[in-house]
């Protein structure tokens, strides 16, 4: 791990926001730091109003696709609700089509088989439209490259209306309407909406039609929450409003769907960690391993006895998404090691019998042993197809838009993508990458970072300041929990490796004449050489809370000890 502490900002704006908000000093720099600067920032983020959320009219052609949506419900029209079978498709297409369907019974939804059509809109999806007299598709989270897509459902008699958050190719979809934020030609005010924040927005715009305020779409907002969590985009803006008032939907008034998953983990209040790390791979296992319809059925259904039913079955697939996950990536490990390939830029494996839905997640944890841009490839069909994940501050969709003319089809984001090439052109695209890789990422970027805002002694921690920072929740990209640094840090002799490995650490921490706190580090085990005979050392943590026995205690949660 490198440390690097994030750079001091002028100690002007500092002081001017710690006056105006009768601050110390210290938490108004971890405000300047997050671009926070004024009284009002500082109060939209501390206290998020709905008001904070904008006009949904001032995204490019949502005049458009509203005015399509109601010619479709004057005219008895066939409405298909059409999105990808992640957690972002998922959730977007049960908010469209649950909101729809509260005053318009025409509509269905369709998320396409990962195995059969793969990512995005599929042909076999729009014969399935044209086979059953749907005339509108309505698609989340997906075809802002779908342009022949588009095409060949025009010629069926089919519109479309396309919101989605990723990229543009050179061209839009000839649709009706293309809602995406990223547009070049779209000056909407925030452009890191989800697929379905955007499906939200479009809600928003349909509701103002029939008199609804804000406050009537607020049940919605826990599918808006799942969506954000788990995309990982930036918890900033309307996003931070979203997820900040999703989360309370989620722990006060969830939809059953929502509410039998919760039932199932037996915990009292989520935070933002919790949707990501429990709810979000619950509803990805459904896509994952048997079909995305079966989370669309769970986030829509009303009566919770059968909610509960499907959740079970959902807890069946994760079950299974877990053994695979951790057999694929033993397989995929012992690849690296015995070709020899630990030397290179980046990790390329492939194996024609691994499961594609896992794929995505074993390339997360290859990141964790081999800290590169990776990409794990399987056989799907008669293509080979593999997701890839990055390193912080390399951008890898960019770097397989270099390599674009050895794939057959690709998407994503910075850190995230899929693709798909033939056979033939695997080893030509490998190589490619690697170069491509070489060539631009800089070397530090191999190292993973730890980004530390401050260095603080034990005595700045206050029951004042644990309060604080909860309201800095939730937390996200570009908002991430804050990092400290503390030196001279002694352990009390109390420190034990925990877990079947012994690979977590629990110490009892004092610094100087301190009051000892607790503090434990997942997956640090070992490093306890480091703390033994009361050896001074430097630790990097965040803050917690630990509950125990209906009291609540300060806890450190260790990240890297040196």
């Amino acid at each position: 791990m490198r440390w690097t502490i994030k750079p001091k900002p002028s100690d002007d704006k500092v002081k001017q926001l710690a006056e105006a908000l009768k601050v110390e000093e210290f938490v108004a720099t971890l405000l300047v730091q997050r671009g926070i600067e004024t009284y009002e920032e500082a109060r939209q983020f501390f206290r998020p109003t709905l008001g904070d959320l904008h006009n949904p009219y001032l995204m490019k052609d949502m005049d458009k696709a509203v005015e399509r949506i109601e010619k479709a419900i004057e005219n008895d029209e066939n409405i298909l609700v059409f999105g990808d079978y992640d957690v972002d498709g998922t959730t977007a297409v049960s908010l469209v089509s649950s909101y729809l369907k509260t005053y318009y019974p025409n509509v269905a939804t369709y998320i396409p088989d990962r195995y059969d059509e793969g990512y995005g809109i599929s042909f076999k999806g729009i014969d399935f439209a044209d086979d059953n007299g749907f005339t509108l598709i309505i698609a989340l989270d997906c075809g802002i490259k779908s342009i022949d897509h588009v095409a060949y459902a025009k010629d069926r008699n089919i519109d479309f209306i396309i919101c989605d958050h990723h990229r543009p190719g050179e061209f839009l979809p000839d649709a009706i309407a293309v809602l995406d934020p990223k547009r070049a030609d779209c000056t909407y005010p925030y452009d890191e909406l989800c697929g379905c924040g955007i499906g939200f927005k479009l809600i928003q715009a349909l509701g103002e039609n029939r008199n609804q305020t804000i406050e009537d779409l607020t049940s919605y907002l826990d599918l808006v929450a799942t969506a954000i969590a788990a995309d990982i985009v930036p918890m900033t803006g309307e996003n931070r409003v979203l997820a900040y008032f999703g989360l309370q939907v989620i722990n006060s008034d969830p939809r059953p769907g929502f509410k039998a998953l919760i039932h199932q983990i037996k915990k009292q209040t989520l935070d933002i960690t919790d949707v990501v790390f429990i709810i979000a791979p619950r509803i990805n296992a459904a896509g994952r391993i048997k079909h995305g319809n079966h989370a669309v059925e769970l986030l829509t259904e009303f009566d919770f006895e059968q909610a509960q039913q499907f959740a079970s079955e959902i807890e069946a697939y994760n079950s299974e998404r877990k053994d695979l996950d951790k057999q694929i990536t033993k397989e995929a490990l012992l690849q690296i090691i015995d070709n020899s390939e630990i030397e290179g830029f980046t990790t390329v494996v492939f194996q024609q019998d691994w499961h594609k839905g896992v794929i995505g997640i074993v390339a997360s944890r290859l990141i964790e042993t081999y800290y590169r841009p990776t990409l794990v490839f399987t056989k799907s069909g008669d293509k080979y197809a593999a997701s890839a994940r990055s390193v912080k501050g390399f951008d890898v969709y960019n770097a397989l838009e270099s390599c674009s003319e050895h794939l057959e089809q690709f998407g994503g984001h910075m850190y995230a993508a899929g693709m798909t090439l033939l056979e033939e052109n695997y080893q030509t695209f490998k190589d490619a990458f690697e170069k491509v890789v070489q060539e631009t990422i800089h070397p530090e970027m191999l190292i993973p970072e730890i980004s530390i805002d401050a260095e603080i002694n034990f005595s700045d921690i206050t029951p004042k300041l644990t309060r604080i920072l909860k309201q800095f929740e939730p937390f996200g990209p570009q908002n991430m929990t804050p990092i400290f640094i503390s030196k001279n840090v002694k352990d009390t002799g109390y420190a034990q490796r925990l877990g079947a490995e012994e690979e977590h650490l629990k110490l009892f921490v004092r610094q100087d004449t301190s009051e000892g706190m607790s503090a434990i580090g997942f997956g640090l085990g070992n490093k306890m050489e480091i703390t033994t005979h009361q050896k001074p050392f430097e630790a990097v943590y965040c803050i917690d809370e630990n509950e125990w026995n209906g009291k609540t205690t300060v806890q450190l949660r260790l990240k890297d000890l040196k």
